[in-house]
């Protein structure tokens, strides 16, 4: 790599449909926010020849159209895809979002790429929730590079951030994480900072200078020779211990000097199986630049040392019924899979769904069959239906450029897909098939909406319904407790995106409320209550007397209704109607109107009339000897307590034990789980961790993760029961 003399391409360099699998290389880039991922993508589509001037793409619009920009902070929150061409290759760029609320933009890029490239600050360094996307690439081999960036920042020291990312990615192999290239500066400015303006090949020992805007090649001066010899000495070392030679090792402890060509086709390898993660530097071109500082390197990496599509495998494929299906890798040839990696809305197209093929080629004015299933969870219906796909684009920009079919291996856009969902599978209408899903971040904060106005009333079901289609990251609850609509969300910003996704998109303006949490209630000792519903009024009236008791039981029981009436002073024909009166006055609650459970209620006796009684007015006196009883007796307020399993690095354990006991939380243990780091295992109550997504990533600078899952209702302590029922009685 960087033994080839390259110009500025023009117009060739924007990307079309692909025509062999082998002639694809899909490029994920991940990295915290700010560390320049969308800045490196229009340097490298700039020096690709696909755009005119950093960021402006010929034909009108700049690169930055295709991120959608929210709010005043300017947050870039979506994934978007870059196609560029270098050397007949067509290389698919897919920028990420560098906010944790939006990991689940970052999964479906990791699905739909081949290979990542981590972009990192040398002015911010290496934060934890990239160390976390770093593990799962590794824990499916992904390969992987790292290009540093923000050079020209002061006190920018690429020897020291290499040694941090040796330190951060290499785990017990640091020297598989090595520079190919070292940055050379120039003379030192009135500031007193030297700017990069070049490169030195440590492979090739070519000097690569970039000081007039585009590539030059030379060979390195005699003050260069003490930079490269040692550098050059442990990247070539490291290459030879990945090599599948063996015996290369041996020779070249012995002496033998290794060819340079050997070395560079070794390391490519072994970046494209995953063992070897090369650390580049990039910097965007100068307003007058045709080529940013060591984008031409990146661009031969990524075409020469990232895998093809055909090395990559495919997601596990069943029958939609869920029987294995056997297929090809990556075969144009063979039967249909496509995926949804993602879904957008445009204003003037309409739902826009970016594809990854897997299998088969995809072809305009097809009709396929849509398979979603297993989100159900979400708020996504399962479905098996036919569509027929439209037009097929390629984007770029805000351009989206025909193209006539896509093979497998590539992505492109299909425009109005009405029901296809991300994560959903495409596949031929006579033969369906299923794609395992991707994994999905669990969203965990909750968010209570309701409409502003009537107007939105009408249209708030059909608005969540269409943002809970383009992001499965998101969960919709109607909660039948509370009677709130809750949209469960990864955390604050991934939040205020929905509600300006609903207010700007679908035209539907919400009001957020205090999230409830549906609490119980249940009697704390025996009570018995006497139910009289006596009216009359003239004509026919209303006659209905029942006597109950009331006893606690335990946890998990329900409610027991149990008849002990003799001689016959409730007709048998209304005991259902005091049974049913008693189940309705406790669904509504007794003392701050939450469900009552777990008690047992016996009908011990009554009186009826012949003429006034009925079924109604028996259902009125159950609900009111319910109610008389419980104005005699304690009622506890049970609140639901979740199981908590939170995997936090070494260093942060105390803390996140300290604020779970601070939560009413009771710690069940602890146990190592991957290297550095602990998994603790509590239980909460609900009501105190709400915000708890929100305040982890706090307490653990992002690299702690948690999950929860019901486990039980329980007795409120008796401060906290009270402050609640004051708060119901003050409302009533």
């Amino acid at each position: 790599m960087g033994d080839k003399a390259h110009t500025h391409p023009g117009a060739a360099g924007r990307a079309q449909a692909a025509g062999h699998p082998t002639s694809v290389r899909n490029v994920v880039l991940v990295g915290h926010s700010g560390s320049g991922k969308t800045t490196l993508v229009e340097a490298l589509a700039l020096t690709a020849g696909a755009v005119n001037r950093a960021g402006r793409v010929e034909d009108g619009g700049t690169l930055s159209d295709y991120d959608e920009i929210e709010h005043r902070q300017q947050r870039s929150v979506q994934l978007s895809l870059v196609p560029v061409e270098w050397d007949g290759i067509k290389v698919n760029l897919l920028d990420t979002p560098g906010y944790a609320d939006f990991v689940g933009e970052l999964r479906a890029g990791l699905r739909a790429a081949d290979a990542a490239l981590f972009v990192v600050s040398a002015s911010d360094g290496v934060d934890g929730s990239t160390r976390m996307v770093w593990d799962e690439c590794a824990a499916v081999g992904m390969p992987r590079a790292i290009v540093v960036t923000h050079l020209e920042a002061a006190r920018a020291d690429f020897e020291e951030m290499t040694r941090i990312c040796a330190e951060a990615f290499g785990g017990d192999d640091p020297d598989a994480v090595l520079p190919l290239y070292l940055p050379l500066r120039g003379p030192e400015g009135p500031d007193g900072h030297a700017p990069v303006t070049g490169l030195i090949g440590l492979l090739t020992q070519k000097l690569f200078d970039y000081s007039t805007g585009e590539r030059k090649e030379s060979e390195p001066g005699e003050e260069q020779s003490p930079l490269l010899e040692e550098a050059r000495g442990r990247l070539i070392e490291g290459i030879i211990a990945e090599s599948e030679d063996e015996t290369l090792m041996d020779r070249y402890l012995g002496g033998e000097q290794v060819d340079v060509k050997t070395l560079i086709e070794d390391l490519e390898r072994a970046v494209a199986r995953g063992v070897f993660f090369p650390v580049l530097a990039a910097a965007p071109a100068a307003e007058d630049a045709r080529q940013g500082l060591g984008t031409v390197e990146l661009l031969e990496l990524i075409t020469r040392g990232f895998p093809t599509p055909l090395e990559h495998g495919t997601p596990r494929v069943t029958t939609v019924d869920g029987r294995p299906r056997e297929l090809k890798p990556c075969d144009p040839d063979a039967p249909l899979v496509a995926e949804v990696v993602k879904t957008s809305s445009d204003p003037y197209v309409g739902r826009i769904s970016l594809i990854r093929v897997f299998s088969g080629t995809l072809r305009a004015d097809q009709t396929v069959h849509v398979s979603g299933h297993g989100l159900a969870d979400r708020g996504h219906e399962d479905h098996d239906v036919d569509e027929r796909i439209g037009a097929l684009t390629t984007p770029f920009g805000k351009q989206q450029r025909p193209v006539s079919h896509v093979i497998a291996g590539d992505l492109a856009c299909v425009a109005k897909l009405s029901r296809a969902e991300t994560g959903d599978t495409l596949s031929a209408k006579d033969d369906p098939l299923l794609m395992e899903p991707w994994e999905m971040p669990d969203p965990l904060l909750p968010l209570a909406i309701r409409a502003h106005s009537k107007p939105d009333e009408d249209k708030l079901s059909q608005g969540l319904a269409r943002l809970v289609a383009e992001d499965p990251t998101m969960r919709l609850e109607q909660n039948q407790d509370t009677h709130q609509v809750v949209l469960w969300c990864l955390g604050e910003a991934h939040a205020d995106v929905a509600l300006e996704r609903l207010r700007s998109r679908y035209g539907v303006q919400v009001d957020v409320v205090p999230h409830r949490v549906a609490l119980r209630e249940t009697f704390g000792s025996r009570a018995a209550g006497r139910g009289r519903h006596v009216k009359q009024s003239g004509g026919h009236g209303q006659f209905a007397i029942c006597e109950i008791e009331v006893e606690p039981l335990p946890g998990g029981s329900g409610i027991e209704f149990v008849d002990k009436v003799v001689g016959g002073a409730v007709p048998r024909q209304f005991i259902p109607s005091v049974e049913k009166g008693v189940r309705a006055q406790a669904a509504k609650g007794v003392a701050a109107g939450h469900p009552l459970i777990d008690v047992r209620v016996t009908l011990l006796d009554g009186k009826a009339h012949s003429v006034d009684s009925s079924d109604a007015a028996f259902q009125t006196a159950g609900a009111l000897a319910l109610r008389e009883a419980a104005s005699d007796a304690k009622i506890h307020l049970l609140e639901p307590v979740a199981e908590v399993s939170v995997l936090v690095g070494d260093d942060y354990v105390g803390t996140v034990m300290s604020d779970l006991s601070g939560r009413r939380g009771r710690v069940l243990g602890t146990e190592q789980s991957a290297a550095g780091r602990t998994l603790i295992r509590a239980e909460v109550p609900e009501i105190e961790i709400g915000r708890y997504s929100v305040d982890l990533r706090s307490l653990s600078h992002g690299t702690a993760r948690f999950s929860r899952r019901y486990a039980r209702h329980e007795p409120m302590p008796p401060q906290v029961a009270e402050r609640v029922l004051e708060e119901a009685r003050a409302a009533s």
